[in-house]
């Protein structure tokens, strides 16, 4: 059942400190879920729609990375990098923040193919958050405008995949005016998804390869959660684990790099997924977990 939306307004001690005196600051807002708290380790995490395997890879990467660490993820729930980023959280069952260009009402948020994520960021004490009431459907205007939220909330903003005229990039700029740092992944030169990203890095920008170098750019020492040591691996295992570390690969081309009959490898990466050495990006396509 949809939990109760709920509404602060700007004079309530609810409201988040680090929103109120941002430009154009929002007068209420709506949410459901646990609210922003101040003094929360916030970073928002942004990127294409249309995300590649790279992306799609480095985001769940870096995610996992800055939740182990103690941040929460802050972004807009749409298609592409927004969603690796919160999906990472939630699986990890840890708190994030979808920003939302809607109202948060089942009938109005969107994109419609985030609904079950939107109960499970709310399941795992995360927040939809949003400045329009119930019934407010997305408009050209209303999505570039939240995202001076993602940004007022966050301590920095990392751009992973976007185009050279990318709404990300509009995040980007206004954590610069708030006087906030910028990360970006770099990537090819002939990618049209990371044009956005290496002209912020020529502009300026932090280049970032990993949540390492986020953390370390931030000044922030504090303990990270480490993963269990996974049992060791078989040859066969080993095999895959190799040809994944590249690039990812779909099944039919695993086999092909590793020589392994069909079977090994069909029974074999579910068992590297429970060990937590390779993750699915979709359509048989795996990647190495690192």
């Amino acid at each position: 059942m949809e939990s109760e939306i709920e509404k602060i307004d700007k004079d309530n001690s609810l409201f988040p400190d680090c929103l109120r005196n941002i430009p154009s600051a929002p007068k209420v807002l709506y949410f459901r879920g646990e609210p922003p708290r101040n003094g929360e380790k916030c970073i928002a995490m942004v990127g294409t729609r249309l995300c590649s395997d790279y992306g799609r890879r480095i985001g769940a990467d870096i995610a996992q990375g800055l939740v182990d660490a103690g941040f929460t993820i802050v972004s807009g729930m749409t298609q592409g990098i927004d969603t690796v980023g919160h999906t990472a959280a939630v699986e990890s069952r840890r708190r994030t923040i979808a920003v939302l260009g809607t109202g948060i009402d089942r009938q109005s948020l969107y994109p419609k193919a985030n609904l079950d994520l939107s109960e499970e960021i709310v399941k795992n004490g995360g927040c939809l958050l949003s400045e329009y009431p119930a019934g407010t459907r997305g408009a050209k205007f209303t999505f570039p405008r939240r995202n001076r939220i993602v940004a007022g909330l966050s301590v920095a903003v990392i751009v992973i995949e976007a185009k050279i005229k990318s709404g990300s990039l509009i995040t980007a700029n206004l954590a610069k005016k708030y006087g906030k740092p910028v990360f970006a992944v770099p990537g090819s030169i002939y990618s049209l998804n990371s044009g956005g990203c290496n002209e912020l890095i020529r502009q300026g920008a932090t280049l970032v390869r990993n949540s390492a170098d986020i953390l370390e750019a931030l000044g922030y020492a504090g303990p990270q959660i480490k993963k269990n040591t996974p049992a060791g691996v078989t040859p066969e295992e080993n095999l895959i684990l190799k040809a994944l570390n590249e690039e990812a690969l779909e099944m039919d081309k695993i086999i092909a790099a590793t020589g392994l009959a069909p079977q090994t490898v069909l029974s074999s990466i579910p068992v590297l997924e429970i060990k937590g050495l390779v993750k699915n990006i979709g359509g048989l396509k795996y990647y190495l977990n690192n």
